[in-house]
């Protein structure tokens, strides 16, 4: 078999996006999006008898007196099962990486390592094996990681959609079904933006990366990613946005409701009818009234007409879609503008008969405890009613080992030493 470099991109795309082992970040844009963060991409594969059997973009990363490494994102696009053809793809591409002055060549594959119930226990479909015969032929395996500490997160929440949407509807959590059956009760506006929206995706995404501690691009970097992908069919953005006067006339109508459900009711014990009854009623109402009041004050402290209360892009790939990049204002966040942002990506996303959404990432904590920063992002989508992912993990194809002890040695010593007298103001 022979490797090929730089595989025209409507024959790359072409395999990629219909394999059953294809993923968005393997597709060709995916690479003309990296270059933002001054990667190289490569797109590379093995032909038997002039046709494709296995491809891979291979991200480039500069390093400096001409090293670089290679990071192959959710690759490679192979069946990891075919032991000879994952040996043999992997003896060549050693040979293109030292060739060129390469260290390492980074892949994390989206391989389910056993199946988890929604608490984390393992109950079957074991691909430890795969894991094993990486190894044995040269792959350090970097471990079960359960944070967001490698570059992609090794647990994610998968929907099956591939079902009537009643069922999928029923997966849900209680909560989650309690928050839609109330559908739109505060007039929302949900639906699809525009590249003119990007900066009102970016309010939410700078309020959630600071709430959950979470790193965030520049604003140019989703302006890259939403058009290259929606130029192409494959994204659309999500919006969801509250008229603050709308919203404010709601909740007076609800708080007037109230008020006269109280009224009703105490005149009812004054009576002595169902004294006991009404009054445990009464109670119940006073402090929905005060929650009501409460967000109510709130909204009369915003100064905006109109606040983006959640917002995500997401891209559409093979059968899946993916809810890569999003948000939530910290502001109103009791209206649940995320779960009817979530909802309208997932009805439209079955309509459109894609099989999967991936909710791109959750933690490897079962049940965080509400200390954790990632407990809110987890404990949201694990109420979607999704499968409890977890992938294989990171592994490092190691071409030059003195060169890879330096890069992961000295040099994060070197940059933290950086940092440090920068604070001290020595540089």
């Amino acid at each position: 078999m022979e490797l090929v470099i730089d595989i025209p991109k409507k024959e790359y795309e072409s395999f990629v996006e219909k394999s059953p082992y294809g993923h968005f970040m393997q597709s060709y844009y995916f690479g003309q999006i990296r270059k933002w963060k001054n990667f190289i991409p490569h797109y590379v594969g093995l032909r038997d008898n002039k046709k494709l059997v296995c491809v891979a973009l291979l991200l480039e990363k500069k390093l400096l007196a001409g090293y670089s490494y290679y990071y192959c994102p959710r690759g490679y696009v192979i069946d990891f099962n075919n032991h000879d053809l994952v040996k043999e793809f992997t003896s060549k591409l050693k040979d293109f990486a030292r060739k060129n002055k390469s260290i390492f060549i980074k892949i994390d594959p989206a391989i389910k390592l056993h199946d988890l119930d929604p608490e984390g226990n393992v109950i079957g479909n074991d691909n430890s094996s795969i894991v094993n015969y990486l190894k044995s032929i040269g792959y350090k395996h970097l471990g079960y990681n359960l944070g967001f500490e490698r570059e992609q997160p090794r647990f994610t929440f998968r929907i099956d959609l591939d079902k009537p949407f009643d069922e999928v509807y029923s997966n849900m959590h209680p909560t989650t079904r309690k928050i839609l059956n109330k559908g739109n009760q505060f007039d929302l506006d949900v639906y699809k933006g525009t590249i003119n929206d990007i900066e009102d995706f970016y309010v939410t995404m700078s309020d959630t990366s600071k709430r959950e501690g979470i790193l965030q691009a520049p604003i140019e970097y989703y302006r890259t990613f939403y058009k290259v992908f929606n130029d192409v069919g494959m994204s659309d953005l999500y919006i969801v946005k509250a008229n603050i006067k709308k919203v404010e006339d709601s909740f007076n109508n609800k708080i007037k409701e109230v008020k006269n459900t109280i009224e009703t009711l105490n005149d009812k014990v004054v009576r002595n009818k169902d004294r006991e009854k009404n009054q445990n009623k009464i109670n119940d109402l006073e402090k929905q009234l005060d929650k009501l009041n409460n967000i109510l004050n709130n909204l009369n402290n915003i100064k905006e007409k109109e606040l983006v209360l959640s917002s995500i892009i997401t891209v559409k790939y093979g059968d899946k879609v993916w809810t890569v990049h999003g948000g939530n204002n910290s502001k109103l966040m009791e209206l649940n503008g995320n779960y009817l942002c979530y909802y309208s990506i997932m009805r439209d996303a079955h309509e459109e008969g894609y099989k999967c959404m991936d909710c791109f990432g959750t933690c490897g904590y079962a049940n965080p405890d509400k200390s954790n920063p990632i407990y809110g992002i987890h404990s949201f989508k694990k109420r979607l009613g999704g499968e409890y992912t977890e992938f294989i993990g990171e592994f490092d194809l190691i071409t030059n080992k003195f060169m890879y002890f330096v890069f992961k040695t000295l040099i994060p010593i070197y940059r933290k030493i950086k940092r440090k007298k920068k604070k001290k103001g020595e540089d």
